[in-house]
């Protein structure tokens, strides 16, 4: 077992594991079983083949459960496949909640830049607030890259940037609000603004208001401003 922390107590605060295993049917089966047998409940997972390192070719399984019971990690240690299982703090606690920024190259750029430096100014109080950028052309790519947003773990809120968006994109932005999930689009051409929960005509300020709507530490609700332009 490899363990990151410096002390039993603080292992056992933890709610992430990652699994090295076998890659091979049924392994995720059995790491869930041991799981569900010591009474924990996963919230959240992943699981993908290594690419690279030492364990190439070997499956990662990652777990966000509630609670560390006794005895799980030497029952997963156990299993066959398993290889190694080393404890981390979760997703939520290293990089907190998403900004997701789509769109066009020059516009995601200047988002970005907003974005990055108004979650520095919270994320040095504190928080956790990390912004995830894809520029895209075309109006599929960018549908089919808003429809994913809503599988996205922790993502909290989408900046469309870019001069034209509508057709398929609009209805994805309809789908990610009943999820949920506040949209702000740029000014642009298109049919997305209409149906935006926020439009802004300066890309910096737009990434910069997406991230005070997830700031715990920014005086900034976008459900007050919801269908305003700035």
């Amino acid at each position: 077992m490899v363990i990151p922390f410096p002390s039993i107590s603080e292992v056992i605060m933890s709610t992430a594991l990652n699994v090295i295993c076998e890659n091979r049917p049924g392994v995720l089966r059995d790491i869930a079983g041991v799981v569900a047998n010591r009474g924990g409940n996963i919230e959240y997972t992943q699981q993908f083949v290594l690419e690279r390192g030492v364990n190439t070719g070997k499956a990662t399984v990652y777990m966000e459960i509630d609670g560390l019971a006794e005895g799980i990690l030497e029952d997963l240690e156990a299993l066959p496949a398993v290889l190694e299982v080393s404890v981390h703090q979760s997703f939520e606690k290293i990089y907190g909640s998403r900004v997701i920024i789509i769109g066009g190259g020059a516009q995601v750029a200047q988002a970005a830049v907003g974005a990055v430096n108004e979650a520095d100014r919270h994320n040095l109080r504190g928080e956790r607030i990390s912004v995830d950028t894809i520029p895209l052309v075309g109006e599929d790519p960018i549908a089919d890259a808003v429809n994913a947003v809503g599988r996205l773990h922790r993502a909290s809120v989408l900046v469309l940037a870019g001069a034209l968006m509508g057709g398929r994109i609009s209805e994805e932005v309809q789908r990610l609000q009943e999820e949920g999930i506040p949209v702000i689009a740029l000014k642009m051409a298109g049919s997305v603004p209409r149906y935006a929960d926020l439009v802004v005509t300066d890309p910096i300020q737009a990434g910069t208001f997406a991230v005070m709507h997830v700031a715990k530490t920014a005086i900034f609700d976008i459900n007050r401003v919801r269908g305003m332009e700035f």
